[in-house]
């Protein structure tokens, strides 16, 4: 569910194949994401799933995998 909610905030965002999309693609290196992108992609999907997540973890985020993982930890904070 996470992923899927990620794939669809980024093919929204970037404009990208979701087959290029795996748990070990970094947003700036294999996606062309800026630092705008990273928040607004975490952004669409804090609304989907109606969670936050905190802005240092956000910061930290470089793969897609990464996000998932703190995804999760925001669901099971709520």
């Amino acid at each position: 569910m996470e992923l899927e909610a990620l794939k669809r905030a980024i093919v929204n965002i970037l404009k990208v194949d979701p087959g290029e999309i795996m748990e070990e693609t970094t947003f700036l290196g294999d996606l062309g994401a800026d630092s705008l992108d990273i928040y607004q992609i975490v952004n669409e999907v804090e609304d989907e799933l109606q969670i936050s997540l905190e802005e240092a973890e956000i910061e930290r985020i470089t793969t897609v995998g990464e996000a998932v993982v703190l995804i999760k930890k925001a669901e099971n904070r709520k």
